[in-house]
């Protein structure tokens, strides 16, 4: 990994674009056209909301090969790819913050990462929600509802 990519990496914290099992993980090529996943594969209920994993501007927006893709360039200079859209929620040179809803999900969906025209892998730059550990009364009293979720992200301990 290039030591520009690294250093975004680890200073970067993406928001999961999508809550889904993975189904195939990122797997780099060993040649530009061999045999590989150059992103991260999901299997989501359709139409599961997707949101933008960091700000930026979305450079690419429609349907290619009759999929629907977005393509977000970060100020980093990365682009986000978010593939198998069943519906798109912004235009062309629109800017997104992390969490902004980009459209839904077909039954299965893609989220690339690239610097340049190389793939990196997104999955070591993920978050994950936590909520905060909570006491549940025993004794029939309602629960207080949990409050709410927050980033953590792989590269920082999560405090306890």
């Amino acid at each position: 990994m290039p030591i520009a990519v690294l250093a975004v990496a680890l200073a970067t914290c993406l928001v999961p674009p999508v809550d889904a099992p993975v189904t195939d993980p990122f797997r780099m090529p060993a040649c530009p056209y061999c045999a590989g996943n150059r992103g991260i594969e999901y299997g989501p209920a359709p139409g599961t909301p997707v949101v933008a994993a960091a700000a930026g501007d979305v450079t690419f927006a429609g349907r290619v090969a009759g999929v629907r893709w977005v393509v977000v360039r970060h100020a980093d200079g990365l682009l986000a790819s978010y593939g198998h859209l069943s519906r798109i929620d912004v235009r062309v040179g629109a800017t997104v913050r992390a969490g902004h809803r980009l459209g839904a999900t077909t039954d299965r969906f893609y989220l690339g990462l690239r610097d340049g025209d190389r793939p990196v892998d997104p999955t070591g730059m993920l978050g994950r929600w936590r909520h905060r550990r909570r006491l549940v009364p025993v004794d029939g009293t309602p629960a207080r509802p949990p409050g709410p979720p927050r980033l953590v992200c792989p590269n920082r301990v999560a405090a306890r």
